[in-house]
């Protein structure tokens, strides 16, 4: 349901599709999206687009249909929310070697992938005694949820969970493997990857956690917790409303009411998880970068420190 308070769309998208003249699509697609009012950070690679973007809902549907009037993007995956406020300051379109960031040039999803499972079919694989369920997003984003039952690898960055498949999974002894990220893209990699080592009974989520908490009500669910977002957002519910949780500019943790309220809280500086872990100087930085930051808002205009809250997963 969008309240009507909740004027701000938010467009989370991407597709793994072969696009060999990336570099030329940046100017023209930042211009749009700037003279739309759209905010937000996009990727490009030779590998396709990933990325989120926010704005009123004409905007957006403007900048789908300019991306979607290119045959390789007509396809383009995406999922939609709403918020209250916008959760993005600025606009920027890069320029990637990769659209998310594994480290592998040989894996491929364009030439092979697991099998999609839709929100509707997930539960059953949740389920399955004989299917090894992995959460592939790293480990500040299953803190604060995830799906039953599932294998957290511990990761703090999707560069190590090529890794930590090759030390912990083996396809003669998984024989059934289903895989879930925040939207999807990260587990057509992870798919891909699995797939080239020979794992044959691999399965992912089709548009993620988001559009698993979109299609399924609340009483069939097997999530718990809140979904983490790579935006000022932090989190969202099952609603796919904003949640609870604060992030931790220093150390890119989720907090919770109870841990601003500690004494070892300092806004941009510090956290109970991460107060020791940072030198004076390192902190006196933070609380300079803090200061800006507050500043620019109040005044209304970005702060580039804010983007180190709103930073892609690449």
């Amino acid at each position: 349901m969008i309240s009507d308070a909740a004027t701000t769309q938010v467009a989370a998208l991407y597709r793994f599709v072969r696009l060999e003249n990336y570099a030329d699509l940046r100017e023209p697609l930042l211009n749009l999206c700037e003279a739309r009012g759209v905010r937000g950070t996009l990727l490009l690679a030779h590998e396709g687009i990933n990325g989120t973007i926010s704005g009123t809902t004409q905007a957006i549907a403007e900048v789908l249909a300019f991306l979607r009037s290119d045959d390789r993007l007509a396809d383009l995956d995406c999922k939609f929310s709403y918020n209250r406020e916008r959760p993005f300051l600025r606009m920027k379109v890069k320029l990637k070697n990769e659209i998310v960031t594994m480290g592998r040039s040989d894996i491929d999803p364009n030439h092979c992938v697991g099998r999609y499972a839709s929100p509707e079919q997930w539960n059953a694989l949740v389920d399955d005694p004989d299917c090894l369920v992995i959460d592939t997003r790293n480990d500040y984003e299953v803190e604060i949820g995830t799906f039953q039952g599932a294998v957290n690898p511990n990761t703090t960055s999707f560069r190590e969970f090529p890794d930590w498949v090759e030390k912990n999974l083996d396809p003669t002894k998984h024989k059934k493997v289903a895989m879930f990220c925040t939207g999807g893209i990260r587990c057509e990699k992870s798919t891909s990857l699995l797939v080239s080592l020979g794992f044959e009974d691999v399965w992912h989520l089709k548009g993620g956690i988001l559009n698993y908490l979109e299609k399924t009500p609340q009483e069939q669910t097997r999530w718990d917790g809140e979904c983490f977002v790579f935006d000022s957002r932090v989190s969202v519910d099952h609603q796919l409303q904003k949640g609870r949780y604060d992030q931790c500019y220093a150390c890119r943790f989720p907090i919770d009411e109870a841990q601003k309220a500690s004494a070892l809280y300092v806004p941009g500086v510090s956290c109970p998880r991460c107060h020791d872990a940072h030198s004076d100087e390192q902190k006196q930085r933070f609380r300079e970068r803090q200061k800006q930051i507050s500043l620019a808002r109040a005044r209304g205009e970005a702060h580039i420190g804010a983007d180190a809250a709103q930073k892609l997963v690449e």
